[in-house]
């Protein structure tokens, strides 16, 4: 994995993610995560994001809405109460940019109406890494998707986990990762993925996963 200091190239993988504002909460129920998923998929649209011009319509019913074309591919996703992690590849040149601008941008306008607040909500500029290699993309996925293992131990990335098959169940079971489109379940949310990375991203166990996400926070440098 390399810091980037130069511009998207098509074609290649990029680990973007950021955290909100003072590390406040950014996601307070199911409606907000799902607005987010929702936006994930509409976002990667070469058209202008309007959520509202939408209308009412149920989470599954926003995930078929038939796009152009896209800016790019997602390859794993995980939101967390406080931030959230994305595996994209630059499709279109300017891409990955113009799509977490119109996530960031649509999110925070909704979050701040619903919740009676203003300003930013997340962190700006997005931080990204690029990826190099498969080994490293399925390195980068494994710690995406172990990302809900610090809601029950939150040094897993530095110490011994006391019980692995607990943190398996838990984070297969997680609702706002790609953890169960990867191991082939039939959900929504797959709709949000490009299906070229999956025989990529092999299933793999819990213990392997955790290596492997330790492995990426060791050569990314990601605190």
């Amino acid at each position: 994995m390399t810091k980037r200091d130069a511009p998207f190239t098509v074609g290649e993988w990029y680990h973007c993610y950021n955290r909100s504002i003072e590390k406040r909460s950014a996601f307070e129920d199911t409606r907000d995560y799902h607005r987010f998923l929702e936006l994930i998929y509409l976002a990667n649209d070469e058209f202008p994001l309007r959520r509202e011009d939408i209308g009412i319509r149920k989470f599954e019913e926003v995930l078929n809405i038939p796009r152009g074309k896209k800016l790019v591919s997602v390859g794993a996703f995980c939101i967390m109460p406080n931030h959230f992690h994305l595996v994209l590849k630059e499709v279109l040149e300017g891409g990955i940019t113009s799509f977490m601008r119109k996530i960031g941008t649509a999110y925070a306008l909704y979050f701040n109406s619903r919740h009676q607040r203003r300003g930013n909500l997340f962190l700006k500029p997005f931080q990204s890494l690029q990826v190099s290699g498969d080994p490293h993309l399925q390195q980068l996925i494994s710690y995406v998707h172990c990302n809900p293992v610090t809601l029950y131990e939150p040094e897993w990335k530095t110490k011994h986990v006391v019980d692995p098959q607990f943190l398996g169940e838990r984070i297969a079971e997680y609702p706002y990762s790609s953890l169960s489109i990867h191991s082939g379940a039939r959900t929504p949310t797959k709709a949000i993925l490009d299906a070229e990375v999956l025989p990529v991203a092999r299933t793999v166990t819990i213990q392997k996963m955790l290596k492997e996400a330790r492995q990426y926070c060791a050569d990314s440098d990601i605190p």
